[in-house]
């Protein structure tokens, strides 16, 4: 241990009459500490609402779009058959798509058709990726065991229309049948509820009904041999968009698409611009932390005039003055980002194992508070901490290596 050190974890043990100084280190560590414990504990709340968001929407929502530039994919079966070959690709299925009006013993409700194929779905698509009520696949299959044709609702669109597995609605489409005037007149179909669907997105549970595409390219007045997209999922999301290029070379010109992360841009940017307020912010914590720090040196080399002028009588310079007290305030830093660290990942481990904070599922789409830690996160929290810790003995340090030590043994 350096002659710098050895002096400076000597002043930080307070005498009887330092007793004053030493509480105000103590609370510059106590501070810096809850600090830093609240930067890793909100930095790990945001970053596991980021990953839950993200692995329910990819889980649900297709990673990448393919449409035909002004109207429907014809021919279907051999274009999905095309971008299946592309490396990457995990699973393409068609979509039929288009808006309509549903109504029932709880009134009238928009919602979002989407026209799929049963066994496409069964084997890997969307669908199966959330939790569908039993049975309700199958019965999408075999259409010919109801009175009417089967649709899947989701489960908050159901508990609008205040309706059940094998209640009927009605499906308002507003591509009907060309009248004489040369109008289109709205078509009412009626449909049968084959089952409920929940996906964790309240936007989609309330508003989505899946129907196969045959009885979807009928209510959106479409060719036999027509959807409307085809949806891929691929092995590695961050590779969506070569992929996405890839399946376009493929499919030939007259096609463009898009990726998860073009769709979701916005949200994603928002989670990322949260993050980084919250850091500042919080980081404003560490920095009045780090004016007690300030306060204590000052009171120190106060303290220490007759110390500081008898080191410089004996051949101290003004570095290792300076070196002195840097030393000091980078301890109580470094005890406090420290301390800090440990109770901050021991809360995150605390509340990602026994799940204390519960969330209501319908609104924040997840029943407890999600919780990850991120190395970058903790690396910076430390960093920008030992950092702003440094800068607060700047001043102090500077004062006490000009101290004349004349003028500060005058008086002794």
């Amino acid at each position: 241990m350096s002659i710098e050190s050895n002096i400076a974890f000597r002043y930080m043990k307070a005498r009887r009459k330092e007793n004053f100084i030493s509480l105000i280190t103590v609370i510059s560590v106590a501070g810096v500490g809850l600090g830093v414990a609240a930067l890793i504990v909100v930095l790990a709340v945001l970053a596991g609402f980021e990953s839950n968001l993200k692995e329910k929407f990819l889980g649900i929502t297709s990673h990448v779009v393919l449409m035909r530039i002004g109207g429907g994919i014809e021919n279907w079966a051999e274009e999905v058959e095309k971008v299946r070959q592309v490396p990457g690709v995990k699973h393409a299925e068609p979509f039929v798509y288009g808006q309509a009006l549903a109504t029932g013993p709880g009134g009238p409700s928009g919602l979002m058709i989407k026209g799929i194929d049963p066994d496409m779905a069964a084997a890997g698509g969307q669908l199966s990726n959330m939790s569908a009520s039993p049975g309700a696949l199958e019965f999408l299959k075999a259409p010919d065991n109801f009175d009417e044709p089967p649709i899947i609702l989701g489960r908050e669109l159901s508990y609008q229309l205040n309706v059940y597995q094998y209640d009927e609605i009605s499906v308002i489409s507003p591509f009907g049948r060309i009248t004489p005037l040369g109008s289109r007149a709205p078509l009412t179909r009626a449909f049968q509820v084959a089952g409920t669907f929940h996906s964790g997105l309240y936007e989609y549970d309330s508003s989505m009904a899946y129907l196969s595409i045959p009885e979807a390219q009928s209510l959106m007045a479409m060719e036999n041999d027509e959807v409307s997209t085809i949806e891929l999922m691929v092995d590695d999301i961050y590779k969506a968009d070569q992929i996405k290029q890839a399946a376009l070379e493929v499919l030939g010109e007259g096609f463009w698409g898009r990726d998860w992360m073009q769709m979701n841009i916005n949200l994603f940017a928002a989670l990322k611009l949260e993050q980084a307020a919250m850091f500042v912010v919080l980081t404003l914590t560490i920095v009045v932390a780090a004016f007690n720090i300030v306060a204590t040196l000052i009171m120190m080399v106060t303290e220490k005039k007759r110390d500081i002028a008898i080191l410089k009588s004996m051949g101290a310079s003004k570095k290792q003055i300076r070196r002195i007290f840097t030393i000091q305030g980078l301890s109580v830093g470094l005890v406090g980002a420290v301390g800090g660290l440990l109770v901050g990942v021991t809360l995150c481990v605390l509340l990602k194992q026994y799940k204390f904070i519960t969330l209501p599922p319908d609104i924040y789409m997840m029943d407890s508070l999600p919780i990850e830690m991120r190395g970058i996160h903790i690396f910076l929290t430390v960093t920008v901490t030992i950092a702003i810790s440094y800068l607060a003995t700047i001043y102090p340090a500077r004062q006490a290596s000009r101290l004349d030590p004349a003028e500060a043994l005058r008086y002794e």
